[in-house]
């Protein structure tokens, strides 16, 4: 990392390309939403929960009264609590460019704070957001005055259609691997089957590895780095272990409507058909909760204004998209804090 602070006129005259072409994708962006009805809105980060994912980290603080009590808040790590809400109000399609706060998450790829760009289409199939997530990276490029996406060596044409391919086609393709014979139609996963399975690969996973964390491994070691180059791949169908907030795809229970974008290898959205079942996701946040006591000694409340809303919310498609990642790629910078206006401080390692 460079020792001369962003906002010195030397570095920042280097930045600045990267940072204008920042500033025509997401003006491109907003003609695009406008131009399809969506209504942007603008989801307040102070949160009673940060979100409800094991290896989601937020950020806490203390919300002082007026009497001077104090209250645990956090900032979000996604606007997806409150945009859901806005759902359940009777808002119908609703986008944001919201700043997100994830903690222990730092480098090329990751910054602590970054900006998502999160959109819902209710009555809408989640196949919609695909297309949508095709329009955008050609706007991005274009925005850019660049013909390919760029991380690392790798290229990717914004202008071709993605590739949609299932993590168990990927699992298969990539690593050899029956990822659906270690998921149950409950739900349920066989932990010992895909141990035997990883080991032969080649993928070094321990005896006690949960059934997560060697999917995890799989997935990065294997599979991610063919994902995105030439074209986008849109890897669809996780199993539902793997999909907190997503419902099952309707032909297979032991999978959902879950998909994500990459890129050069590189993540850019995550998309969901919107689990709209209450009771199922308060048991799918416990279990989440549960994993997270186990992994890392803490655990976030559930916010039942959230879970109250959600029984009324109708049905919908939701996806977050890396928004300064497609920056990124699309002016081929390599680091994330290249194409952030004020990048946060170096001192966070």
């Amino acid at each position: 990392m460079s020792q001369t602070p962003w906002w010195s006129p030397s570095r920042h005259a280097d930045r600045r390309p990267a940072l204008l072409a920042r500033a025509r994708i997401q003006a491109a962006l907003r003609g695009w939403l406008t131009d399809h009805a969506f209504l942007e809105v603008d989801p307040v980060a102070l949160q009673v929960s940060p979100g409800n994912e094991a290896h989601l980290h937020g950020f806490a603080t203390t919300a002082i009264g007026n009497d001077g009590a104090g209250v645990p808040m956090y900032l979000h790590t996604s606007p997806e609590f409150a945009m859901k809400k806005l759902l359940a109000a009777g808002e119908t399609r609703i986008a944001a460019f919201a700043h997100v706060w994830r903690n222990r998450e730092r480098g090329p790829l990751h910054s602590p704070e970054f900006t998502m760009l999160e959109w819902y289409r209710v009555g809408e199939d989640y196949s919609v957001l695909m297309q949508d997530c095709a329009d955008f990276l050609r706007l991005a490029a274009e925005a850019a005055g660049s013909s390919v996406l760029r991380y690392k060596g790798h290229a990717c044409d914004p202008f071709a259609a993605p590739e949609r391919l299932s993590v168990a086609e990927a699992f298969l393709r990539h690593a050899g691997i029956d990822l659906l014979a270690t998921c149950g139609a409950d739900g349920s996963t066989d932990a010992e089957g895909l141990r035997a399975q990883a080991r032969a690969a080649g993928i070094k996973v321990g005896d006690e590895d949960t059934w997560s964390l060697m999917l995890s491994k799989v997935l990065v070691e294997k599979v991610e780095p063919h994902l995105g180059h030439g074209r986008a791949t849109i890897l669809d169908r996780y199993p539902v272990a793997e999909a907190a907030l997503a419902r099952p795809a309707p032909d297979d229970p032991r999978v959902a409507e879950r998909f994500e974008l990459y890129a050069c290898g590189v993540e850019l959205a995550n998309g969901f058909g919107e689990l709209t079942n209450a009771a199922e996701q308060r048991l799918r946040f416990q279990a989440e909760m549960d994993e997270k006591a186990r992994i890392y000694g803490e655990r976030y409340p559930i916010d039942e204004d959230f879970l109250a809303a959600l029984a009324q919310m109708p049905a919908a498609s939701g996806i977050a998209m890396g928004f300064d990642r497609l920056v990124m790629l699309a002016t081929s910078a390599p680091r994330i804090d290249d194409v952030i206006w004020t990048p946060v401080s170096d001192q966070i390692a």
